[in-house]
Formats: structure tokens, C-alpha cells, sequence
């Protein structure tokens, strides 16, 4: 019984043990010591919550000097203003560079109108007259009466309104204001290109946006759209070359850089002594030949225009008389002699101004001459600057003058060392 009972107790005491012991768990604690010497460890690069930290907070510190410091550099400096731009400066010069773009359209579309004013123009004074002087002649041989007196009335009115049509025409010279519009393009287009490698480089600075708001509008004031009030003076006094960029700024020419000449193979900021006197070679030449000889035909192109301008509407005037006196005994057949000659005249007259555009010719050889001026500036301006930092890159700049001019660079030196000026310095035209 005793030995029943043991059994029993036992039995009872496992079945407890094991049920407790699936309701409660045993509970595992680690831990994991760290030496107290690098106790103090940040991590380089984090913030709380995640983020990354400012190239400021990215040095690792220790108290522990037996520890060396980390440092994370990163790849992109945000303190670069070519990686981090003045956000107000970017949108200057993009609201500068939407006016350019705005102005190239404008002068191309105005451009293509003043031709077709040029070709319209030139075929309705030519019909104008050549019918003139048909009615002219008809009128003679038809005997009297009123139809003669009808054709002669009508070949006046017609010759009355050819020579006021020349007249008007010959003044603004549809031709040469298309000209000045495809060069307004041209222009427009290359200082477009210029704003977009400057924003390509990223370097915006407030010289920069200055620069480009003062050459576009110099070229407001060089290439004007409106015809009344500020169109230019089709007929100058003097001939001088076409102006489109502002005034550079300069600086006196200090004799400080002559120091660099005595080293002609290793210059400073690619400038010696041998590059400023190529460079001065360089200016005469275009001074005495280039620009001088555009000069020399831009006044021989204006001449023969102002002859032609005038003699057109005289030889129209003078129809428009010879028709109204047809048929006078006064005159006798003097008059249908000037009547028929006067138009047919006229109309050679105006054919070979407009139709061979005269005016465009006189237009792209001032366009020509002012090319060579900028050139002749912009070396000069180079040369005058005392500060060798601030001038533009010495074998750059040489490069750009020997493609300007269509040159190679061996050529360009060889023309600067020559010792008689028999050619001219520009080979593109």
C-alpha cells in the first residue's frame, strides 16, 4: 500500500514538473563587453535617424589617441560653385538666354519678310514702268483722240507711282535691311552658344551675366528692328565699320609683363615674349590690310548705290513728263523719244540696284570690316592687360585667332614673320 502510494506521488510530481515546464520558457541573456579604450566610436557619414551627415561631420574622432582618425571624402564637393552654382545668377542668365532665343527668331522671320519686300518691290516697279513706256508708245502711233489721251494719262499716273515707289524703296533698301537681319541672326545665334557653354562649365559669375546682357544689347543697338525713328543710315557721310559688341573693358598696358619676355619658350599662363609679338604682327596686318581693303569697297559699293538711287527715280520723273507732253507740237516726237527711253532706262536702273542688291553688298562688306575691327579689339585688349592671369590662355587664344582668320597656326607665325606685308591676314574672305 505504502509502495502504491510512493508511485502515485511521483507520477503526480513529473506530470506537474513537465507541464510547467511547457508554459514557462527559460530566458537567454547575452552581452557583449567592449574594451573601454574604443568605447567612444562614431560612426562617419550618419545622423540620427538615417541620414547622411555634411562633409563637415565627416571626420571620425576618438578619445583614444592610440586610435587614428577616418576620414570620408566624398565625391562630389558641394562647396564648388561649378557643382553648386548661385541659383539666383543660373536664372539670370537663363532669362538672358530666352531673350537671345526669342531674338533669333524675330530677326530671322523679319529677315526672310525684307527679302520678299525686295523681290516684290523689284518686280512691281519694273512692271509699273515697262508698261508705262508700252502705253507711251502706243499712244504715239494711235493718231489722237481719246484714247491716245487715255494711254497717256494712264502711262503718267503709272510713271507718277513708280517714282514714288523708287524713291521710298532707294531709301530703306529692302536688300541691305535683310542683310542686317541674317547678320542679327548670325550673331544672336553665337552669343546663344556662348550663354550655353558658360552654363555647360557651371563657373557662373556676375561679370559673366553682365557680359552677356551688354552684348545683346549692343546688338539691340547695332541691328535695330524697327524701320522708323532708329533704322540705320543707309547713305553715311563716312564709311566706318559695323559695331555689335560693347566696349571692352581695359587696362592699362603695364611694362610689369615684360618680364616674361626674356622667357620665349616657357611662358606664363601660355604668354611670351614671342606669342604678344606675333600678336601685335598680327593687328598691324589686319589694320593695314584687311580692314582698310573692306573699307576701300565698302565706299565704292556705297557711291554706286547713291548713283543708282538717284538716277532711277530722275529717269522715272522724267518719263512721267515725256508722256504727258506726247503729242504736243511743241516738242515733237522728243517726247516719246523720253516717255519710252526714260522707263525702259529706269528699269535697268532698278534692276541692277536691287535686283543686284547693292545695298546687301555694301552691308557685308562694313559687316566684313567690323569683323576685323573686333579681332584688332580683342587683341589689343589682351595685350593691354597688365595682369597675365586675367588675359585669356596664351595657346588658346592663338588658336582662336588662327581659325578666325582660316589659318593654321604655322601659317599664322609665318605671316606674323614676315618682313614685307604683301598679303592679306584673313583667308576666308
Amino acid at each position: 500500500m505504502a509502495g502504491m502510494m510512493a508511485s502515485s506521488s511521483l507520477i503526480m510530481n513529473l506530470s506537474l514538473s513537465s507541464s510547467s515546464s511547457n508554459q514557462i520558457r527559460p530566458i537567454v541573456k547575452a552581452a557583449i563587453n567592449i574594451p573601454r579604450r574604443v568605447a567612444n566610436i562614431s560612426l562617419p557619414g550618419l545622423r540620427p535617424g538615417g541620414f547622411v551627415a555634411e562633409n563637415d561631420n565627416l571626420l571620425y574622432r576618438s578619445t583614444d589617441k592610440q586610435l587614428s582618425p577616418i576620414k570620408i571624402i566624398s565625391t562630389v564637393n558641394r562647396s564648388d560653385p561649378k557643382n553648386n552654382p548661385d541659383p539666383v545668377l543660373m536664372a539670370k542668365l537663363y532669362a538672358v538666354l530666352e531673350a537671345v532665343s526669342d531674338r533669333v527668331e524675330m530677326h530671322t522671320n523679319i529677315g526672310d519678310q525684307r527679302t520678299n519686300w525686295n523681290s516684290l518691290l523689284l518686280t512691281s516697279i519694273n512692271a509699273l514702268t515697262l508698261a508705262a513706256a508700252t502705253m507711251v508708245g502706243v499712244a504715239a502711233v494711235s493718231g489722237g483722240g481719246a484714247p491716245a489721251a487715255a494711254l497717256k494719262l494712264s502711262s503718267t499716273v503709272l510713271y507718277v507711282a513708280a517714282t514714288g515707289m523708287l524713291s521710298i524703296v532707294n531709301k530703306i533698301q529692302p536688300s541691305q535691311l535683310a542683310e542686317e537681319q541674317r547678320n542679327a541672326a548670325r550673331l544672336f545665334k553665337q552669343l546663344r552658344s556662348q550663354i550655353q557653354t558658360c552654363i555647360s562649365v557651371g563657373n557662373v559669375t556676375a561679370a559673366d551675366v553682365k557680359e552677356m546682357t551688354d552684348k545683346v544689347l549692343a546688338l539691340d543697338k547695332a541691328y535695330p528692328l524697327p524701320l522708323l525713328g532708329v533704322m540705320l543710315e543707309k547713305f553715311p557721310a563716312k564709311v566706318e565699320p559695323a559695331v555689335w559688341w560693347p566696349e571692352q573693358g581695359r587696362k592699362q598696358y603695364g611694362k610689369g609683363n615684360n618680364n616674361n619676355n626674356n622667357n620665349n619658350n616657357k611662358g606664363y599662363n601660355g604668354w611670351n615674349g614671342n606669342l604678344e609679338k606675333e600678336m601685335r604682327e598680327i593687328v598691324n596686318v589686319l589694320k593695314i590690310k584687311d580692314e582698310e581693303d573692306y573699307i576701300k569697297l565698302s565706299t565704292k559699293a556705297l557711291n554706286l548705290n547713291k548713283m543708282l538711287a538717284v538716277a532711277g527715280p530722275v529717269l522715272t520723273g522724267m518719263a512721267a513728263v515725256g508722256s504727258a507732253l506726247v503729242g504736243s507740237h511743241s516738242v515733237g516726237g522728243c517726247a516719246v523719244v523720253v516717255g519710252v527711253l526714260g522707263g525702259a532706262l529706269a528699269s535697268v536702273v532698278n534692276t541692277l540696284e536691287h535686283g543686284g542688291q547693292v545695298g546687301m553688298v555694301f552691308e557685308m562688306y562694313r559687316c566684313n570690316a567690323g569683323f576685323f575691327k573686333l579681332m584688332e579689339e580683342t587683341i589689343e585688349s589682351n595685350l593691354m592687360e597688365a595682369d597675365l592671369e586675367k588675359r585669356e590662355n596664351g595657346e588658346v587664344f592663338e588658336m582662336k585667332v588662327a581659325l578666325q582668320l582660316g589659318r593654321s597656326l604655322s601659317q599664322l607665325r609665318d605671316l606674323a614673320a614676315a618682313d614685307d606685308i604683301d598679303e592679306f591676314a584673313s583667308k576666308l574672305f
